[in-house]
């Protein structure tokens, strides 16, 4: 037991003599975490738009109100031809673009269906499907409104009939906002660049100025070496997560609404893995910048893509979604999003907790021993 308290004794001493990895490991976070917060946002509240009224009626301006009255759009352009259109969505300074044909009063006067025209630029398709969204809400409003003038006008008054009104209750996130429910993952990505790196290169760089070979000829066991490694960055990421809950709290004011010790409970289990392939990663590795690059091509790049952190695991090909049951990040989000959002209980995830535990368990007996094998 003393043995691995001077290992861990000497690995923080390490680490607070070294300005650099400090600021990296404590600072760099709460910064990444602050610039996220406010750039990942797919919230979609103004739709650059431009209109071109080929009708021109009291019809078409009548339409086009809907949009201008509507919170969602924003009019960039009255436009006199395509061409304004097509310069306008080219250049990305317009997102759609609504266009009134000629006959659109004339056909609504007649009794007649009207169309109108609307050009989406496509390249980002989550912008143009909620964009597309609000277009049918401002078309439903005005179908509506014209349908009833026109009974109005052929001598019917419409008659009180009783309706489906919805009634829209938003559980766990109520505005709907992407900032909520992206910042709690961002716990696990965290965890992941601390652990995996720091463990990585601290042992490669013992490597690297021969003080791991030293260690070979003393009495020192190889999993005292280990646990000595470990324990301190284990505690640094543990300090790491409180700093990000912090400025996830108190800077935006997103409330934990589960259990803060299941929350660093859960913290301790992923760690596991993230402990495990840094240690995996310093077996491979030969220098500090072979450390970097494999952790970040055959670690960390494939948690965040694979996760679900950015990408919806349901949407991508299912036998993908097979490799995804083996990215420990995947169950660690599901269980950061369950307590921070929804306030799920130990009841409600030890299904993830255990997968997670089973996972890192296998993950850091195979990077022990490959460990033990190369200091052999």
């Amino acid at each position: 037991m003393r043995t691995i308290l001077n290992f861990m004794t000497k690995e923080f001493l390490q680490f607070l003599r070294d300005p650099k990895m400090f600021a990296v490991v404590l600072v760099a976070p709460v910064i990444q975490l602050v610039f996220l917060g406010y750039a990942a946002n797919r919230d979609l509240n103004d739709v650059k738009t431009c209109i071109l009224d080929m009708d021109k009626s009291e019809s078409s301006r009548e339409f086009i109100s809907g949009f201008e009255k509507s919170e969602y759009f924003s009019i960039i352009e009255y436009a006199d031809n395509y061409t304004d259109i097509e310069r306008r969505i080219d250049k990305g300074d317009a997102l759609i673009a609504v266009v009134v044909p000629a006959d659109f009063g004339k056909d609504l006067a007649n009794g007649n269906s009207a169309s109108v025209q609307v050009i989406f630029d496509g390249s980002d398709g989550n912008k143009a499907s909620v964009a597309a969204g609000y277009v049918m809400s401002v078309a439903s409003s005005y179908g509506g409104k014209v349908f009833v003038d026109r009974l109005e006008r052929s001598g019917f008054k419409a008659p009180p009939a009783g309706s489906i009104v919805p009634v829209t209750r938003v559980w766990y996130n109520p505005n709907l906002t992407t900032r909520e429910f992206m910042l709690p993952s961002i716990v696990g990505l965290v965890l992941i660049i601390i652990t995996v790196n720091i463990t990585s290169l601290a042992i490669v760089k013992e490597r690297e100025i021969g003080t791991l070979e030293q260690l070979l000829v003393t009495p020192v066991r190889p999993y005292q070496l280990i646990i000595g490694k470990l324990l301190p960055f284990t505690v640094i990421g543990l300090v790491a997560v409180t700093l990000v809950l912090a400025v996830m709290i108190f800077w935006f004011g997103i409330d934990v609404k589960g259990s803060i010790p299941l929350l660093f409970f859960s913290s301790l289990v992923f760690m596991l893995s993230t402990l495990g392939l840094g240690l995996f990663v310093s077996t491979i590795s030969k220098t500090q910048q072979q450390a970097m690059v494999t952790s970040a091509f055959l670690v960390i790049m494939p948690m965040i893509f694979l996760s679900g952190f950015a990408f919806p695991i349901e949407s991508m090909p299912k036998i993908i979604q097979y490799v995804t049951y083996i990215i420990p990040l995947k169950y660690f989000i599901v269980i950061i999003r369950g307590i921070v959002l929804k306030g799920l209980t130990m009841a409600d995830l030890w299904q993830e907790l255990g997968i997670l535990f089973l996972i890192g368990l296998i993950i850091l007996i195979f990077s022990s021993l490959r460990f033990k094998k190369s200091m052999e």
